[in-house]
């Protein structure tokens, strides 16, 4: 299975087979197809709600930027490794752009 790199117009959501909760601020996770258990915290919390709802990476990036302090190429850097560490664990939709439409 050949793994596209993640580009800024790559469409993304959260798959929707984990059980996510908040304790203690940040979120964490079970993945109900692997059984694993993940900690999101505290940032990854704020990237998991702002994928429930296929969104491109560039605009979920300027989401960011509009909420933290933080500079636009290092958000830019820790959202993609982030993205990417979820992709291969399986715990998101990487969605194919056709004709201006997005399907999963």
């Amino acid at each position: 299975m050949k793994t596209e790199l993640l580009s800024k117009s790559t469409v993304v959501s959260s798959c929707k087979e984990n059980i996510v909760s908040d304790m203690g601020g940040e979120k964490v996770m079970l993945s109900v197809s692997s059984g694993n258990y993940y900690n999101l915290g505290h940032i990854g919390g704020h990237i998991w709600d702002a994928i429930t709802e296929p969104i491109s990476i560039q605009d979920l990036i300027n989401t960011l930027l509009e909420q933290f302090d933080v500079d636009r190429e290092e958000c830019e850097s820790h959202v993609e490794s982030f993205l990417d560490h979820l992709r291969k664990e399986g715990l998101i939709v990487v969605h194919e752009q056709v004709t201006g439409t997005i399907k999963a």
